[in-house]
């Protein structure tokens, strides 16, 4: 639970102060804690801020503002007033118990004690060491913007306002962590999002308890929605400000974690993990085709390597025209063995691939097509065709835009193929049906996870079905119960 703020007051005795904050924060042990005594009229002032996250010649700037008040300032009995006046600088505030001015400390601002007043300035000069924004990796685009969210929250709000300039957007700022105090961002349209939404995300993080949040966005998501063991993502992570910004205006919420260079949005279905920022810089047919080649590919990933299973085990299903399809030697290791066996052979690949050192990238690529592909095929391990579809499957994966979505469909793809291999045609059909039961009944706060299908809506599917062009995708959707449902306004006839 939080402490109580009011148990701390700001002392008017500096000495209170300073001891106060030598035993919470360990001034002259941590090294980053920086403290400066100064006197401006007879009066003690002491600075204390934090090295790492303060911009250094803007704090040796206060110094310098507050020495030169002795040489042209006289009234010390206004020396508060002068000080508050004197430093000029964007924000400056003032913190009236002590753990607000900790809390604010730590976050990269400068605390400023004066012997005899009752409260604090605070004074912000934060610097957070990061990178510049550029585009993300996993959400390239072949026309489009290159600024991507980095971990500095402060950069995220104002990439997501450059795009979206309306007096309307709201960035509420919480603090999650009775250690870490991390800054988590709520931001959304005032006139557009729902508010029983905004109020409902707002109340799940304001009763996170816990230490401290150093994994961000994951932990956050895992406090808000109780997805328990469901592999599906029921929130969608982006990287891209405008895929952020499109969402904002359709009227979801996002939630920016400070050191997290991914914002969640809230809620969200399956159909919104399956659409790229792509689609929409093309042309819409050419948006239209890109949409059905990925929906191809996601269907591939699920259900080509249990389909074919099925129809090797059982030919009879097939009509003539397909017969060949299926092993013309299916040799000493079963078929669903060698698809599960290739298939835990190329998750070890990718997950040696996120591990490997980039120079050494292209020679692991040499070995596991050159030396593990085709010798196991020569030795009799996996059949040629094993290789082929379990690779197609895998393209599959690869061409899903969610990460999280795409591992959550290959943990269902080896399901399926476990359940065909013990039971043939009876074990594909029970878990297919299944499969499907279980999506119906997922919701995402709220929402359901296969909306506009189930439920069915014309309109929404229509827009998942076709990359509608912008002039006539004028209705927000539904889903989200936005207070605005027009996109444009309406022209009188």
């Amino acid at each position: 639970m939080t402490q109580d703020k009011k148990k701390n007051p700001v002392y008017a005795k500096i000495e209170q102060n300073d001891d106060y904050l030598k035993n919470q924060l360990g001034i002259g042990t941590s090294f980053d804690l920086g403290f400066r005594k100064l006197t401006v009229l007879k009066r003690n002032v002491h600075l204390y801020y934090l090295t790492g996250l303060c911009d250094s010649t803007v704090v040796q700037d206060i110094i310098w503002q507050l020495v030169d008040i002795n040489d042209k300032e006289s009234n010390m009995k206004k020396v508060p007033e002068i000080i508050e006046n004197r430093i000029v600088y964007m924000q400056l505030n003032k913190a009236e118990t002590l753990d607000e001015a900790v809390d604010q400390m730590l976050s990269g601002l400068v605390i400023i004690f004066v012997d005899g007043i009752k409260y604090a300035f605070i004074a912000d000069t934060r610097n957070y060491p990061g990178r510049t924004p550029q585009e993300p990796d996993t959400e390239h685009v072949v026309r489009g913007s290159r600024d991507g969210f980095t971990e500095n929250i402060i950069e995220n709000t104002a990439l997501t306002r450059r795009r979206i300039r309306d007096a309307r957007l709201r960035h509420e700022m919480l603090k999650v962590g009775e250690r870490s105090k991390t800054d988590v961002c709520l931001c959304y349209i005032k006139d557009i999002a729902n508010e029983g939404l905004i109020n409902e995300i707002r109340d799940r993080i304001n009763q996170i308890e816990v230490d401290g949040i150093p994994m961000a966005d994951k932990t956050l998501e895992e406090f808000i929605i109780h997805r328990k063991w469901k592999p599906y993502p029921l929130v969608r992570y982006t990287e891209r400000p405008d895929v952020a910004s499109t969402h904002l205006m359709e009227g979801h919420v996002l939630i920016i974690a400070d050191t997290s260079p991914s914002v969640m949005i809230l809620p969200t279905t399956f159909f919104h993990h399956v659409q790229h920022a792509e689609e929409y810089r093309e042309a819409p047919a050419i948006g239209t085709f890109i949409r059905w080649v990925r929906f191809l590919a996601i269907m591939v990933s699920i259900f080509l390597l249990p389909l074919w299973l099925l129809f090797a085990m059982e030919p009879t299903l097939l009509p003539g025209e397909l017969s060949f399809i299926g092993p013309k030697d299916e040799g000493t290791i079963p078929i669903a063995l060698q698809i599960v066996l290739a298939d835990l052979g190329l998750e070890f690949l990718r997950m040696a691939a996120i591990h490997t050192p980039t120079p050494l990238s292209t020679a692991m690529g040499l070995i596991a097509a050159v030396l593990i592909g085709q010798i196991a095929i020569d030795v009799g391990l996996f059949g040629p065709e094993v290789i082929l579809y379990v690779a197609l499957s895998s393209v599959g994966i690869y061409v899903t835009p969610s990460y999280e979505l795409g591992v959550a469909n290959k943990m269902v793809r080896f399901g399926l193929v476990i359940l065909t291999g013990l039971f043939g045609m009876v074990g594909f059909t029970i878990g297919t049906t299944f499969y499907i039961l279980w999506l119906i009944q997922i919701k995402s706060i709220r929402t359901p996870y296969m909306w506009p299908l189930l439920p069915f809506n014309p309109r929404a599917m229509i827009e998942i079905l076709f990359r509608v062009p912008m002039p006539y995708s004028n209705r927000r959707p539904s889903i989200v119960h936005p207070r605005n449902d027009y996109r444009q306004p309406r022209h009188k006839k």
